[in-house]
């Protein structure tokens, strides 16, 4: 996590932090079975969506549409590939696949890759809470594809369809547009290639 988390926890008041720890070290908290931590990190990324959605911000996939979108795929082995993974959820829907079907996490690799850097932040703290090994890299998955030699096993993503702005005249002899050139004025068709490509 170096360069993940936040430096300025000066900005709580000291008490504030010690409730906080307190309640983290409770009896409660340390008899608890199961993903305590990563049910409790995703319900505040959920409140944090609500919240952010109604800024007109970035918001999350849904919990349960992610689970419906992991069913369908059903990545049980090999790589899974999000170019948009907000806070991973496609990953941690795909542990707990592997692991409600008698799989072995440990066949599964999971890659990521995220334009948003507090997101990006968020994502690679929900998979340490976890303890999903993955390579999560931050930066514009179209412009700077940071897994281009990637070839997955499976895409799970829910991408910025119907994006207007995603400059997609830089774009035009880009590999990728193995069945077309995109149009400039929406990025479906964009999407949809650069899941064929990986």
């Amino acid at each position: 996590l170096k360069g993940v988390l936040p430096k300025d926890y000066g900005i709580f008041e000291p008490q504030v932090l010690e409730d906080l720890m307190r309640l983290f070290n409770s009896e409660q908290i340390r008899q608890a079975t199961g993903d305590v931590f990563g049910r409790i990190y995703e319900y505040f990324l959920a409140r944090f969506s609500i919240q952010k959605a109604h800024d007109n911000g970035e918001f999350f996939t849904p919990s349960s549409l992610v689970q419906m979108l992991v069913n369908v795929i059903e990545p049980n082995h090999g790589k899974v590939f999000d170019p948009a993974c907000g806070s991973g959820g496609m990953f941690v829907q795909s542990e707990k696949f592997v692991e409600e079907h008698g799989g072995k996490t440990k066949n599964l690799s999971v890659y990521g890759q995220e334009s948003n850097h507090t997101t990006w932040r968020l994502c690679k703290m929900n998979m340490a809470i976890r303890a999903i090994e993955s390579n999560i890299q931050w930066g514009d998955s179209f412009h700077e594809d940071k897994h281009k030699d990637l070839k997955a096993d499976f895409i799970l993503a829910n991408p910025p369809f119907n994006d207007s702005d995603w400059k997609g005249e830089l774009l035009r002899e880009d590999v990728r547009w193995k069945y077309g050139v995109p149009p400039t004025r929406n990025a479906n068709f964009a999407w949809v290639q650069h899941f064929i490509h990986h």
